[in-house]
């Protein structure tokens, strides 16, 4: 299936997509890191998926428009399509799993935060302080490091609060994307 563009078109349905979350604190580089992973995903033919948690309100929609108004109305869940997208509004929360019954028809989704599920975790580090992370969430799997929380990490090591996790520098998004290739797809 790899080098498949989307909409797929298959004889025979997709397994469940690769779900792998990238979590941290605000201003860690999720959303940097997850758009130059998306890039080479596609780059390698690869279809791709996201989900955002948002701890805040967002609109997706904007007044004036019909679907605003459907919503604005007090519609559960409105749809609305074009001739080159799609989108489901819909007026509650839905947890990741519900979310990723909704992409099957992608490779791999990339999900920023949603910090509590436990699908295979990439923990982007900024400062010392966020190495607390590393012990309430879980399936960690590498863990990406600012430069500034560097020299904390490896002394960390060192002194025995072990973190056997591979280790990467921010800016190194080749050598990322190379070790997720090699475990993931």
């Amino acid at each position: 299936m790899k080098g498949a563009s989307y909409p797929l078109e298959s004889s025979f349905p997709l397994p469940h997509p690769i779900v792998l979350q990238l979590v941290g604190y605000k201003n860690s580089g999720k959303t940097t890191l997850i758009i130059d992973l998306i890039r080479r995903l596609k780059q390698d033919g690869y279809s791709v998926g996201t989900a955002k948690h948002d701890a805040h309100h967002y609109q997706m929609d904007y007044p004036g428009t019909d679907s605003w108004k459907h919503q604005e109305a007090g519609a559960d869940v409105t749809a609305i399509t074009s001739a080159n997208q799609s989108t489901i509004l819909r007026s509650f929360s839905e947890s990741l799993p519900a979310l990723l019954k909704q992409m099957n028809e992608v490779h791999i989704v990339l999900v920023e935060g949603f910090k509590q599920e436990s699908y295979p975790k990439l923990i982007l580090i900024r400062s010392e302080e966020d190495f607390t992370l590393l012990e309430v969430v879980s399936n960690p799997i590498a863990v990406i490091v600012w430069p500034q929380a560097w020299a904390a990490w490896h002394t960390a090591n060192k002194a025995g609060d072990s973190y056997p996790l591979p280790c990467f520098a921010i800016s190194s998004t080749n050598e990322i994307y190379a070790f997720l290739s090699s475990h993931f797809f």
